[in-house]
């Protein structure tokens, strides 16, 4: 057997002897989600896709595998599922509008001498799947704070009855602040990590500190670390103030209404 082969029987055993039945579907659901982008990837090679709206529709079913698929549906994950939608639906405007702007679209200089041999004119619009690029490198982080700030939320609301709106909200908001200072180191160096070769390529060819920051190649990368950045904060707040109203919404219909201990019987 190859390496990846071995690897991937070692990933699925230890998934399934930490998470058990939830890590062999976490397991299943790399495939799912790896199909989804390879789909999405093969349709937009169509002219007459619009990428943004392909993302799109890649973005709703990739968020439905990893948070449905994997924890089945509940208030956390359908609360979890909604912030992700409004914060991607959010976060896409202003990509556009960055990704025009900043001209980061297409290929660089430095892949010039790849792509010579073949053809440019192909017949897609580079902005749009520029966008498309970072909305799905970011779509990941995104669910990862969704779920990790309603999750917690829900066992608030559930051991604390009483808790107020306004109190699971700031709640949220304080786990979010945790969330994001290492999910932000986690795109920095994500960054570092697979682009190791280019810095050193960088470094081999004598570029001095403005060449590489006014590389094309850097610039969108940094770009898209930023607006992944853009996304956890954003995400935050919206899952924050989204699960705190529904928790309290489903307490009121008795969903999550438990009995508060009387005080007086527990003297006794």
């Amino acid at each position: 057997m190859t390496v990846q082969v071995w690897l991937a029987i070692i990933l699925f055993a230890l998934m399934v002897a930490v998470g058990g039945k939830k890590g062999a579907r976490s397991f299943v659901a790399l495939f799912l989600n790896t199909g989804v982008l390879l789909l999405t990837i093969i349709m937009m090679n169509d002219p007459d896709m619009n990428p943004i709206i392909l993302t799109l529709i890649a973005c709703v079913l990739i968020s439905c595998i990893s948070l449905f698929y994997i924890s089945e549906i509940n208030i956390k994950t359908v609360t979890a599922f909604i912030s992700t939608i409004v914060t991607t639906c959010a976060l896409i405007f202003f990509i556009l509008e960055l990704t025009d702007a900043a001209m980061i679209q297409g290929f660089s200089e430095d892949e010039t001498e790849e792509i010579g041999a073949f053809s440019l004119y192909v017949g897609v619009d580079f902005v749009k799947i520029g966008a498309s690029m970072i909305i799905m490198s970011t779509i990941g982080a995104i669910i990862d704070v969704t779920i990790a700030i309603s999750s917690p939320m829900q066992e608030m609301a559930y051991h604390n009855p009483t808790i107020s709106r306004k109190d699971l909200f700031r709640s949220g908001i304080s786990i979010g602040r945790d969330i994001l200072g290492t999910s932000a180191n986690t795109l920095f160096f994500a960054f570092f990590g697979g682009y190791m070769g280019l810095l050193i390529w960088f470094k081999d060819l004598s570029y001095s500190l403005g060449d590489i920051v006014n590389s094309k190649v850097f610039t969108s990368e940094m770009i898209f670390i930023g607006s992944a950045g853009l996304g956890v904060a954003l995400a935050i707040p919206v899952t924050s103030a989204i699960t705190a109203y529904y928790l309290v919404k489903a307490r009121q219909r008795d969903k999550y209404q438990f009995p508060v201990p009387d005080e007086s019987q527990a003297d006794n």
